[in-house]
């Protein structure tokens, strides 16, 4: 006997939260591109794709602004939900940044000082990792230039990274009038070792894409440079061996002497994503032939482990990045912004540190004298 006389209805439902409306072709934006699903000799398989969600807004090294948030909200929703999607490739527009975290000047000009409504955008920031985490896609990080500050925090998010030999990665909270609460200090610590994440999170420092395969932080580092037809490593950083006079320098930026020899031979070359593309195209041919539930579930196990601190932490962490939009975040971000004025990205730290010692007020007079004054 058959089940034929049981009621379905087998009309396909749409899950999708939002249309179109948060994508675009303009700067700043966010970019929803589906791309057909191909093996490694290029065959095409009918009906299946990758979602590309791409941060478009180079002239600002891809920071996002409060609409750009929303429209990654909206692309990983979009990609998760569609039965069509294998996999997500979170990338950028451009070859010099995948991110650098929020727009400053839109945090300098509106939101500091406003601390509700900065409480309102890290809100649609957090919706935005997760996002990221909740995505029922494998997520890949194309990361096609420097990943820095929250930049890096989204990319953590995602669950494997393939990077341009050219990209660095570090944080940069702490110089700047932030702390890096919108992930680096939740993800940092199952990338790096203990003393690493410590490290990488409150010094500031860029490390290479080379060095970040090394400690374990990223899946794969390809080189974008091209001289005469042949490929050309980011002659930037130490590739040459691994030990040098007992340091481990792999990875490491080269000697002082060499620096200028190896701009010269970067402004020789041209820069051409081939191989990194590739790469993601070989990752996402390997997740179509998986089983798409079991590798999900796999995924989401390992996932978990990140989740478990971010989901601690996040909602107390909002109402601490609200509050700072009034005090340290105020000036270290017009200080950033106003950098062509003044000729200084940063505040000065002695000053700040001698008035807080003296138990000064925090006003306008505090802010006069820590930050730099506009050039003559």
């Amino acid at each position: 006997m058959t089940l034929e006389w049981l009621r379905r209805d087998n009309t396909l439902k749409n899950h999708q939260l939002f249309d179109g409306g948060h994508f675009g072709k303009g700067a700043p934006g966010v970019i929803y591109e589906e791309r057909a699903v191909a093996d490694e000799q290029g065959k095409v398989a009918d009906g299946l794709y990758s979602a590309w969600i791409w941060l478009n807004n180079p002239a600002q090294y891809n920071s996002y602004t409060t609409e750009m948030v929303k429209g990654v909200i909206a692309g990983f929703q979009k990609a998760s939900s569609d039965r069509r999607i294998v996999a997500v490739v979170f990338t950028a527009v451009g070859d010099k940044a995948f991110c650098t975290g929020g727009n400053t000047a839109e945090y300098a000009a509106y939101y500091s000082k406003r601390p509700n409504e900065y409480g309102e955008y890290v809100d649609l920031f957090m919706l935005m990792v997760d996002a990221i985490l909740n995505c029922k896609k494998p997520v890949i990080c194309r990361v096609n230039g420097m990943r820095v500050a929250g930049g890096q925090e989204i990319g953590m998010a995602t669950d494997l990274t393939v990077s341009s030999d050219l990209a660095v990665f570090g944080q940069a909270g702490p110089r700047h009038g932030s702390a890096p609460i919108g992930g680096a200090t939740d993800f940092l610590p199952w990338f790096l070792s203990a003393e690493d994440a410590m490290y990488n999170c409150i010094s500031c420092e860029s490390w290479s894409a080379y060095k970040m395969k090394a400690k374990g932080m990223i899946t794969k580092v390809v080189p974008v440079l091209k001289k005469d037809g042949q490929w050309v490593r980011n002659p930037l950083v130490r590739t040459d061996t691994f030990v040098d006079d007992g340091e481990i320098v792999y990875g490491e930026p080269v000697a002082a002497d060499r620096a200028a020899a190896a701009k010269a031979l970067m402004a020789g070359c041209t820069t051409d994503f081939e191989l990194l593309d590739r790469e993601v195209n070989r990752l996402v041919w390997k997740f179509t032939n998986l089983f798409p539930n079991c590798l999900i579930d796999s995924i989401d196990g390992i996932r978990g482990k990140k989740k478990f601190f971010w989901d601690q932490m996040k909602l107390p962490n909002r109402h601490w990045a609200a509050a700072n939009m009034s005090h340290e975040a105020f000036l270290g971000f017009n200080a950033f912004n106003a950098k062509k004025e003044t000729g200084s990205d940063v505040v000065d730290f002695v000053r700040f540190r001698q008035l807080v010692a003296q138990g000064a007020l925090f006003d306008d007079a505090f802010a006069e004298q820590t930050l730099a004054r506009p050039k003559a």
